[in-house]
């Protein structure tokens, strides 16, 4: 700290990452969990709330109080302390076990005031830095008698290879999808979600949707179904209707079987589904997981941000928002444990010469979105046979010739310009130049903007 900088604060005055006090009372308690509770900030005892410096003997005893008070919050606050002209400064770091309280309660920042928080925003905290898991909690309207699903669990235990001799109970103990209180088990909502019979008796939320729109908009709907069944269901039948709603092409090989060629890697948006159903935020009743497939590409959303990691993080660090449902998935051989999903849907995509998945994350909802061959690939929406596939193939090599051929023309060329003179949308143009960049048969020279296109071969 020095003059300068002092004197920037006093004009600048209080607000959200700032707060003066003239002396020290035990109010100071609740300014520092504030603080800690929202993005940090410094206090300047010796400072009125008009600006003024009135000072204060910052001597060793006050400082020690000061430390003991945010010792003595739950859990305890590490705080640093700096003295500069009879001005005593209590530099507060956001905290990383939030939330904070002290022995007024908990607090928020807002603007230039410290809060308290109310009861909502106690369990929003709470949920939002994980101490509360949505999967781990007790369902304590869940009727075994009534609303368990014997076959359910049979089902998942010949899919996991268990064979047990345990009973009911202490299987599902077991797997971490009950426990036991006094004489009595209870299932926790993980239990309810893989082994009620009927799911929307206790989460109307938890669902997923799936839609099949004519063209690139959601204007028109061809297919629609709600899937509300048990989350192995939902991720089964997801596949099914994106299997019924892609096309196919077949190859054949001279070989007796010919070889399906289908529209978009399965494996991949498969992962997609499996991750928004695993790792989704059940907490959050206003939406539910959405399969979306259009004509140029599949979009897969799901309730809930990322957890616990950034954007940067992802395909990197794993974080599971429900421990025991990616669990359960894990015990069946569904979904990757170890947070590899991403690496492997962007490998699947370029072996079929896409664009890596796009992914779109807001605090709500986290999105993937596949961008597909485009028209001019398949060009139907029926599954096709040899001279249909044949005269794709001309189709396809007659494009990337002129891709290639205006490219030569123009280096400069930009997609959207080739997609206006060939004819086909510009994840079609991205397709073909994807191909080509992987076949060494095009290469971009410096950025997107000011750049330019090299054409690697002389025909």
């Amino acid at each position: 700290m020095n003059k300068e900088e002092l004197d920037f604060i006093l004009q600048e005055g209080e607000g959200l990452n700032l707060e003066f006090k003239e002396s020290f009372d035990k109010s100071l308690a609740k300014e520092i969990v504030a603080f800690a509770n929202t993005e940090g900030g410094r206090i300047f005892l010796g400072i009125n709330d008009g600006a003024e410096i009135k000072r204060i003997n910052a001597t060793n005893k006050l400082k020690s109080q000061i430390m003991d008070i945010a010792r003595n919050c739950d859990p305890s606050i590490d705080i640093e302390l700096e003295s500069f002209d009879k001005i005593l400064i209590i530099d507060v770091k956001e905290g990383d076990d939030k939330p904070y309280s002290c022995s007024l309660g908990f607090y928020l920042r807002q603007g230039a005031n410290s809060q308290k928080m109310k009861r909502n925003e106690i369990i929003n905290a709470v949920i939002r830095e994980g101490k509360a898991s949505f999967d781990r909690l007790i369902n304590k309207e869940f009727d075994f008698n009534k609303d368990f699903d014997k076959n359910k669990l049979k089902n998942f235990l010949e899919k996991a290879k268990i064979k047990t001799n345990l009973s009911r109970e202490n299987i599902l103990i077991n797997l971490g999808a009950a426990i036991k209180k006094g004489n009595l088990v209870y299932l926790n909502n993980a239990g309810v979600l893989f082994f009620s019979k009927d799911l929307n008796l206790f989460f109307s939320q938890a669902y997923t949707t799936c839609v099949r729109y004519k063209g690139e908009t959601r204007t028109n709907v061809i297919d629609r179904i709600d899937l509300k069944g048990d989350l192995i269901e939902q991720v089964e039948e997801s596949v099914k209707f994106l299997l019924k709603n892609t096309r196919l092409a077949y190859k054949f090989t001279g070989k007796p079987a010919r070889e399906e060629i289908p529209e978009y890697p399965t494996d991949a948006i498969r992962e997609a589904i499996i991750n928004a159903i695993m790792h989704r935020d059940y907490f959050e009743g206003g939406s539910n997981v959405y399969l979306n497939i259009y004509s140029d590409r599949i979009e897969v959303i799901s309730p809930g941000g990322l957890f616990k990691i950034t954007k940067k993080e992802l395909g990197k660090k794993a974080s599971r928002r429900n421990e025991i449902i990616a669990n359960l998935f894990h015990r069946i051989g569904i979904g990757e444990k170890l947070g590899s999903g991403i690496k492997r849907m962007n490998e699947l995509m370029v072996e079929d010469g896409l664009l890596k998945p796009k992914f779109d994350i807001s605090k709500n909802f986290f999105e993937v979105d596949f961008y597909g061959p485009g028209e001019a690939v398949l060009g139907s929406t029926e599954k096709v046979g040899e001279k249909d596939l044949e005269t794709t193939q001309k189709t396809t090599q007659k494009t990337t010739q002129r891709i290639l051929e205006l490219i030569k023309e123009n280096p400069q060329i930009t997609r959207n310009e080739l997609s206006n003179i060939i004819g086909i949308s510009e994840n079609g143009i991205k397709f073909h130049i994807t191909n080509l960049k992987k076949k060494g048969l095009l290469k971009r020279v410096g950025a997107d903007k000011g750049g330019h296109w090299e054409v690697k071969f002389k025909e």
